[in-house]
């Protein structure tokens, strides 16, 4: 048989309180407990969707917002699921911890504090309690810090950091629209139905990798352009007579 919990076991097992619980179950988050005499026990239905709103609560969304999110979902681990697809469809390696002079030394460059600020200006890093850094992205840091041992001031990376940024929000919101206006549309036009939810997981969770890799083939494409044309530009070269870049 499926565990059920009191409401204080629900309670912990979610990182919650009670009267979080309560409230949220008040507000339909949650469906009613199955009674015995005056005690409610809860399943891993409740147990999923408590860990829904608090994870959604977390990231920042009111809790209207949450309510109106809830209402769209299924029951049960399934919406966790698509919750997961929705806002975590490509983790990144797991956050660093380390401190500034860790940091220099790992950037080859002797410790500023002012480049410390602009990289949590940026949101490349951020200040934990002890003085530390956290790191959310290490893939992004990584890949900055071989630029720079590659000779690029670190200026011009601040300087484009943010381009990048625009770049990268720009491109995925083409894509998300891409799943909202085809496969969301026809799935919420049919009355969203139950057993179309696992179809919908599959999709979020193929077309983030796919388009990870659509992105790199066209990037390499323009790339490759781009530095025939800088090429000609800057040497006076006819870039038909370069080495092929693609």
């Amino acid at each position: 048989m499926e565990e059920e919990l009191t409401v204080d076991q629900l309670a912990a097992k979610v990182g919650m309180t009670v009267r979080n619980v309560r409230a949220y179950a008040g507000r339909g988050l949650v469906p009613p407990p199955r009674l015995v005499g005056r005690t409610g026990y809860y399943g891993q239905d409740h147990v999923a969707r408590l860990t829904l709103v608090r994870e959604l609560l977390d990231k920042g969304y009111t809790l209207a917002a949450v309510e109106r999110m809830m209402g769209e979902l299924p029951d049960g681990a399934l919406a966790l699921g698509v919750f997961e697809a929705l806002v975590n469809p490509w983790t990144p390696s797991e956050p660093e911890e380390l401190d500034e002079h860790q940091l220099a030394d790992r950037a080859g460059v002797p410790h500023d504090p002012a480049v410390i600020e602009r990289l949590v200006e940026l949101g490349i890093a951020e200040r934990l309690e002890d003085g530390r850094l956290r790191i959310p992205n290490p893939d992004l840091l990584r890949t900055g810090l071989e630029v720079i041992k590659l000779g690029v001031p670190m200026d011009a990376i601040f300087e484009m950091l943010p381009k990048l940024f625009e770049q990268a929000d720009a491109v995925a919101k083409t894509y998300v629209e891409l799943f909202r206006s085809t496969v969301w549309r026809d799935f919420t036009n049919a009355g969203m139905p139950a057993d179309g939810w696992p179809e919908i997981q599959r999709t979020l969770e193929g077309i983030i990798p796919l388009a990870g890799q659509a992105l790199v083939a066209a990037f390499r494409e323009a790339m490759g352009r781009e530095i025939e044309v800088v090429a000609y530009e800057e040497l006076g070269l006819d870039p038909k007579t370069l080495p092929s870049t693609g």
